[in-house]
């Protein structure tokens, strides 16, 4: 005789005996509402599911929601891959060695942000950004550098380059060429995403119009000649860790996506000719359940956008996509919690079913990771893969009540979304009206007002902290030798090269810009061949598009928001307000991004809160230097001056900027340093003349606290 067992028809009967443990008796009180609004049950039952209509379905066959190969991991496991670059190409092709050595199946290469920019090393305004955070290349000699010693026909590359995408791509395509090995044999992915980099990450070159340009024409060139390559890798990473929740992400990268198919069919292609070679590339956070119900939703939601653009090839619709670890949810307080951390959001990536893995190093909230910490990051994946039988199993969540409903509920949020970016004309409308950017910043500032507030827990940061912070063992990058090492390299090209057959190259490319006609990509080439360098090439391109410049915009209103009860909060706007009475006007700073770092998340929350305490608040255009942006700050007689840096330049930058304000006259000026800044360092800044240190963790009350303070100090000093 079978036991009768309790059944979702008995779910009364549960909320009854669970409303005895719950304050109030109220089982809703336990729900919680994720940021994007998302209800997630303390417990989901058949009835959560019933009419799901994807909710029974096969991996590899549509709509994928499961994984878009039949086996996945059970024959194949994702491939490891460890972004990485480092000052110089023989220091950079040393660690790619070791890490194949140790297990590593493929590279991901970081390129320092003067590349990122199409400067090279040699131009003025990159002095403090070469080599700094990833590894300077200015010319095809570097790239077979870069390469040397690793067959290129055997290791897949990804390469996440954007703004100088066509000069990178060339070099690598002619390095190997010089190696043996021809272009359709080359395996990997170039990133090719620039709408994301208009929104978040800010290393664009050219205006939105003509970069997509460049982007259709890379799809074109690899289509024709590079059958195993993938075009673009389209990013919702650096989306969410600008800030963007989970939907916004989703939603934001598939709308990307959408934009970048329309703008390939309109160059003439066949979308089955390309679509399979597209691929994707999302960041994965602390966020465990809605990141695995992430991914599941974005192979469903992608078949759904191919569907509409009449695909027909599988491949076509098939969203396969590489995962990288948060940066963001790294910490510089008690960082060995980063381990954990890092395998957490490992997890999720691979039950998601992702296709490749980069995981993050336990330093790199403080500094580039060591090689002591990225071999503990690669072994987070091997230990995944060799030792707990993950592997396994094709979709383990495949069936959870609550893993359905979440994948789901995150199909339908990201889809709203979707359709209001079409509603607008397309991501690339979306992108230059600024919404796009805009919204991704008050999910930011949303997210630091719940953690400053004490809402959402950090372990280490704003709960169980440590009283004392041991010093961790960071690498050092000499930013002086290794750009003064590429000087030397780019005079010998220069010297050695035929100088007439190059500027003949850089002046077809010129035209092709000019006139719409011909391929950029294959005009590239022929000069990157000839050894044009990474700046030429962009010069040349300028001469017709120009440079991109950005407008900035301070929100107000949202980070405040959290904190309308706080005490703390309260005092600070009084004193704010105090200071105003007395001087005649309120404190003002001025917040600057120097050098080539266009990661901003940081310096936007910063300065939405402060103006949200009453300060008046100047935001420095990107890419500034440093006498540019002494000279704004003077100009506009501000206080202070908050410097935030993320890409190791602020040994070199900072101490140039309290230079720079003594020279023009603005010695009175204080500053400020926020961003990643190792604590060995501290030192070197307080002697350069720096007034106060905001590391990450730090809660932006107690920096304005501390601002408040000098200012009021500095200027009864001046009375």
């Amino acid at each position: 005789m079978s036991e009768k067992l309790p059944n979702s028809s008995d779910l009364a009967a549960w909320k009854k005996s669970a409303a005895k443990s719950i304050p109030g008796g109220d089982v809703a009180a336990i729900n919680w509402v994720t940021p994007e609004g998302i209800t997630v049950k303390p417990l989901y039952t058949k009835q959560d599911v019933d009419g799901l209509p994807y909710a029974d379905t096969l991996p590899g066959f549509e709509p994928f929601v499961r994984g878009p190969q039949a086996t996945m991991y059970a024959v194949r496991p994702w491939t490891i891959r460890q972004y990485a670059g480092f000052s110089t190409a023989e220091e950079s092709n040393a660690f790619y060695k070791r890490t194949l050595a140790g297990g590593g199946q493929g590279i991901s290469v970081a390129f320092d942000l003067a590349t990122h920019r199409g400067y090279d090393s040699d131009h003025p305004r990159v002095r403090g950004d070469v080599g700094k955070a990833g590894v300077a290349i200015d010319s095809v000699e570097d790239m077979k550098i870069l390469f040397d010693g690793i067959p290129l026909d055997r290791v897949s590359v990804s390469m996440t380059m954007n703004g100088a995408v066509l000069p990178v791509l060339a070099g690598y395509i002619i390095a190997a060429e010089e190696q043996g090995v021809a272009r359709e044999k080359l395996s990997g992915t170039i990133q090719n995403d620039i709408l994301k980099e208009f929104m978040v990450r800010n290393t664009y070159i050219y205006p939105p119009t003509p970069s997509m340009r460049i982007v259709a024409d890379i799809i074109e060139y690899t289509a024709k000649n590079m059958p195993k390559f993938n075009s673009i890798s389209i990013s919702g990473y650096h989306m969410q860790e600008a800030g963007a929740t989970q939907a916004l992400e989703l939603a934001f990268t598939l709308a990307d996506g959408q934009e970048y198919v329309k703008t390939a069919l309109a160059k003439g292609l066949d979308v089955d000719d390309f679509a399979g070679r597209l691929s994707f590339f999302f960041g994965i956070g602390m966020n465990f359940y809605l990141e695995v119900a992430k991914l599941r939703a974005a192979r469903l939601l992608w078949r759904r956008i191919m569907k509409g653009f009449n695909a027909k090839k599988p491949k076509s619709m098939m969203l396969r996509t590489h995962c990288q670890t948060s940066g963001w949810s790294l910490t510089e307080q008690d960082p060995y919690n980063n381990v954990v951390r890092t395998a957490i959001e490992a997890l999720a990536a691979v039950f998601g079913g992702t296709q490749s893995l980069h995981t993050n190093s336990l330093d790199e909230a403080i500094a580039l990771p060591s090689d002591f910490s990225s071999r503990i990051a690669r072994n987070t994946q091997l230990i995944i893969q060799e030792e707990t039988h993950i592997c396994n199993v094709i979709d383990p969540w495949a069936g959870s009540y609550m893993m359905e409903k979440l994948t789901q509920d995150m199909v339908d949020q990201a889809w709203a979304i979707v359709e209001e970016v079409e509603a607008m004309g397309g991501m690339t409308k979306a992108v230059e009206s600024g919404w796009a950017k805009l919204k991704i910043e008050q999910c930011s500032a949303e997210k630091q007002a719940r953690i400053d507030s004490g809402k959402d827990v950090i372990v280490g940061v704003n709960k169980y902290r440590n009283e004392k912070e041991e010093p961790v063992e960071i690498r050092e990058i000499d930013n002086t030798a290794v750009r003064e090492s590429q000087i030397a390299r780019l005079k010998q090209i220069r010297a050695s090269r035929d100088s007439a057959a190059v500027q003949g190259a850089l002046d077809a490319l010129t035209e092709c810009a000019r006139s719409g006609e011909g391929n950029l990509l294959d005009h590239t080439v022929n000069a990157i061949r000839l050894r044009a360098t990474v700046g030429e090439v962009s010069d040349a391109l300028e001469k017709v598009w120009g440079r991109f410049r950005a407008t900035s915009q301070v929100l107000s209103g949202v980070y405040g928001a959290a904190f309308e009860q706080d005490d703390e909060w309260l005092e600070l706007k009084r004193e704010v307000d105090t200071f105003a009475a007395a001087e005649g006007r309120r404190p003002r700073m001025m917040v600057a991004k120097l050098g080539q770092d266009g990661h901003d998340r940081g310096s936007k929350v910063v300065a939405t809160a402060l103006a949200d305490l009453g300060f008046d608040i100047d935001i420095g255009p990107l890419f500034q230097t440093p006498e540019e942006a002494a000279r704004q700050a003077i100009e506009n007689d501000c206080h202070a001056i908050g410097a935030s840096t993320l890409a190791a330049g602020h040994k070199t930058l900072v101490p140039a900027l309290i230079q720079a304000l003594k020279d023009q006259g603005g010695e009175d000026i204080i500053v400020f340093v926020g961003g990643v800044v190792p604590p060995q360092d501290y030192e070197f800044l307080n002697r350069a003349g720096v007034a106060g240190i905001f590391g990450p963790g730090t809660s932006i009350p107690a920096c304005a606290k501390q601002v408040m303070r000098a200012i009021r100090t500095a200027s009864h000093a001046t009375v």
